[in-house]
């Protein structure tokens, strides 16, 4: 630790201020504020990366970010804010939280995790704004949809077509294997009957 204190000549007379009877830099941390902030916007989500720099790599493993993001046209004041769980430099956006056609604009700061003991900072500087905008869901053309609707219908009606065949085909076969016997007899007992009849009229 150190002690850090204030002199000066106050009226005529040398005084010293005491600012820090102990003071332990890796508990007064401010970090730069990150760099390169960049985004890929889709129809489902928006991702946004970004660097740090001049950061050891002892302490790039525990810290945390805070994104803030918020429409173009509107102040910060109103801005969303999302505090990351992880100490990755990335974070995604659902498109559910974004409007379409709607331009935003994010930034993001870091500063040591509030779960570390060995170390504390405060918040940095917010890093340079990054601009994106959600992709609208591409449009199916009308021509597409009826292939599609004619690619579902054609199993049932194919279906029902070959069933409706097989069933007229089946039910000519019936007619044409029944018809003979049914008639045959009858015109037999027709020709019987009439021949009685006549050998008796003889008589």
């Amino acid at each position: 630790g150190y002690r850090v204190s204030f002199q000066g000549n106050f009226f005529g007379h040398n005084h010293t201020h005491v600012a820090f009877p102990e003071y332990i830099p890796r508990k007064h941390i401010k970090l730069d504020p990150p760099l390169n902030i960049q985004s890929n916007a889709t129809a489902s989500k928006c991702q946004i990366w970004w660097s740090v720099w001049n950061v050891p790599w002892y302490l790039a493993e525990i810290l945390q970010y805070e994104l803030q993001y918020k429409e173009y046209s509107m102040s910060w004041e109103v801005a969303l804010n999302k505090t990351l769980p992880s100490s990755l430099p990335q974070v995604e956006i659902e498109a559910t939280e974004l409007r379409s056609g709607i331009a935003y604009v994010a930034r993001v700061r870091c500063k040591v995790s509030e779960n570390e003991n060995s170390y504390h900072s405060q918040w940095s500087e917010w890093s340079q704004t990054t601009v994106f905008q959600r992709a609208d869901v591409p449009k199916v053309s009308e021509n597409i949809l009826n292939t599609k609707t004619m690619q579902y219908l054609f199993i049932p009606l194919s279906f029902g077509t070959l069933l409706y065949l097989f069933w007229n085909c089946k039910l000519s076969s019936r007619r044409q294997k029944v018809s003979p016997a049914l008639t045959f007899p009858r015109q037999l007992l027709s020709f019987s009957h009439f021949t009685v009849c006549t050998m008796g009229i003889l008589r």
